[in-house]
């Protein structure tokens, strides 16, 4: 599916669409160059879980932020992960799937990894604020009302 956004605020609230449709043991991989509006994005996807988006940073600097809830939501972001650097002393396998909701900005740095329940969001620059944004997964259709 691709959707247009136009504005910063556009972005955040597709993200809060999609993160209603989210269920215990999604995960959602993030893609797009710097300033794209990835970490918008998460807060739109995290407001959808009742977390204030004032409470959602990027987390470059912590790798992974756990908010608690039912399920619990995880916001990681893989920019500070360098080429060759092990994603095993990052703790992400730990909460990826199961019984969480799990966003993962810069998710090419996952590699090739399988990932059950996995949905790509990719974050294209349109120009002037503007986003295309391209929502990839197993169960396109419950994204129709997006």
């Amino acid at each position: 599916m691709k959707l247009l956004s136009r504005s910063p605020d556009e972005t955040e609230e597709i993200g809060f669409r999609l993160g209603k449709t989210l269920r215990a043991g999604d995960v959602v991989g993030l893609y797009g160059d710097l300033g794209t509006g990835k970490t918008t994005m998460v807060k739109g996807i995290a407001k959808a879980f009742g977390i204030n988006r004032r409470d959602v940073t990027s987390a470059s600097f912590t790798i992974m932020a756990e908010y608690p809830g039912e399920p619990p939501f995880y916001h990681i972001d893989l920019y500070r992960i360098g080429e060759g650097n092990d994603l095993e002393s990052t703790g992400i396998w730990d909460c990826i799937g199961r019984d969480s909701v799990s966003v993962i900005e810069w998710a090419e740095k996952l590699g090739d990894v399988a990932i059950k329940d996995f949905i790509r969001v990719i974050i294209d620059d349109a120009g002037n604020d503007r986003r295309e944004i391209t929502i990839e997964g197993t169960d396109e259709q419950d994204w129709n009302n997006l």
